[in-house]
């Protein structure tokens, strides 16, 4: 589906189930324009939920992780994108950091963080997968869609044309 965020506004902006993320993203993953069905992630400085989420096989999915706007660690890295993108992801969109930022460009799929930071997170088993999450100005809930380009970030409730 070949789309612009900028012509998605034009046609869905007044839509109740239309929303638009906050200007606060950088754009680090191999890919520039990227949608897909949202599978959310809440955690804070753990990356374990992230590598079990991303092992598994899927289909046209966006990987929503609210990780509280940590600057202090890594939640993706290269071999984590790598993963998702032979596994089916289309997108990772991070409310946190990344590392390894050259590296991701390499790879066929889209990521937006705030930032990259050296230091890899923790692994402690400690997150919520597929409940509302609420950052940059959007409520992100499972199996909305997401849309993202060099203009931005949309979320709908529903697929859109």
């Amino acid at each position: 589906m070949a789309f612009t965020t900028a012509e998605l506004c034009d046609a869905h902006a007044t839509e109740e189930h239309f929303q638009i993320a906050d200007p606060l993203f950088r754009h680090y993953g191999g890919i520039l324009d990227f949608y897909g069905q949202i599978t959310t992630l809440k955690v804070f400085e753990d990356s374990f939920l992230i590598e079990t989420i991303l092992a598994e096989k899927v289909k046209d999915r966006v990987l929503v992780i609210d990780g509280g706007g940590s600057h202090r660690c890594a939640l993706v890295d290269f071999t984590l994108a790598k993963r998702a993108a032979e596994n089916g992801w289309k997108g990772i969109l991070v409310y946190g950091c990344i590392r390894d930022s050259a590296r991701l460009g390499e790879l066929p799929i889209g990521i937006r963080a705030l930032h990259a930071h050296p230091l890899k997170s923790h692994k402690k088993d400690h997150g919520d997968i597929d409940l509302p999450v609420n950052f940059a100005g959007v409520n992100f809930k499972k199996d909305h869609f997401l849309y993202a380009d060099s203009d931005g970030i949309i979320v709908s409730e529903t697929m859109l044309s």
